[in-house]
């Protein structure tokens, strides 16, 4: 793995630190084909992600030395939304804890994650339009899905900046804590994810993901999945007689 992302490998999580700190964690291309090595791996194993950033900073944007060289055929290839999809989408859940910034790409990187937890000096943004392009990456609809369209409006329209307690209360973050414990809580949902049925989990994430128009059809095939397996069986035995026993 390149080393624009700190990778620490776990039992059933991978930490995953965007690694740019003199740069502000700011998305370069080699961040992105970082990303990209690191959801093959989670595609190909599937563990809980825990992202977050060096320094006192998630990821203060794009690269914008590199982001003003591109053009036309570049916006069109999607090079951030392309790999920040990818994450929105990897089997287990994804949780960002989001310490200092996480301004225009940096915000829609952390957008795509499953939970987001922040800390005092939680920053969110899009300032894109200040730049003279727009937030292409996922803002433009996670945002709204997030946080609802009328604040959604005012952030990506007039480049707002969002403080920590105004993130918390409009349910962009869920938690709001000293940056070590907000590490240790991120650790503590992935503590309870790993105790509970990893196809179960899977399934209830491509469920939760999927359009208004796929439900109930997708619950219904998914449960038919589960309902056939032999965790399951186990489960709920093991449920009957813990229950029988008090």
């Amino acid at each position: 793995m390149n080393d624009v992302i700190r990778v620490e490998e776990h039992e059933s999580r991978v930490v995953a630190t965007l690694n740019r700190p003199e740069k502000k964690n700011a998305i370069d291309q080699a961040t992105i084909d970082a990303l990209h090595a690191l959801c093959q791996r989670l595609e190909d194993d599937p563990k809980t992600l825990i992202l977050t950033g060096a320094g006192g900073t998630f990821a203060a944007g794009a690269d914008i030395a590199q982001l003003r060289e591109r053009g036309a055929k570049e916006a069109l290839e999607g090079i951030n939304t392309r790999a920040f999809m990818r994450v929105r989408e990897l089997p287990m859940p994804v949780i960002a804890v989001v310490d200092g910034f996480a301004l225009g790409g940096g915000a829609e990187l952390a957008y795509s994650a499953d939970i987001r937890i922040g800390t005092p000096t939680t920053k969110f943004g899009n300032p894109e339009t200040g730049l003279g392009i727009l937030a292409g990456a996922g803002a433009s609809w996670r945002l709204r899905e997030i946080v609802g369209e009328a604040l959604a409006a005012e952030v990506l329209l007039t480049g707002r900046i969002l403080e920590a307690d105004e993130c918390l209360a409009a349910g962009l973050i869920t938690h709001l804590d000293e940056p070590e414990a907000a590490l240790q809580r991120a650790h503590s949902l992935a503590d309870r994810i790993a105790k509970l049925s990893a196809a179960a989990t899977q399934a209830t994430k491509r469920a939760f993901m999927a359009p208004r128009d796929a439900h109930p059809a997708i619950d219904l095939e998914e449960q038919a999945v589960l309902f056939e397996s032999e965790d399951k069986r186990q489960r709920m035995t093991a449920f009957l007689e813990r229950k029988a026993k008090r």
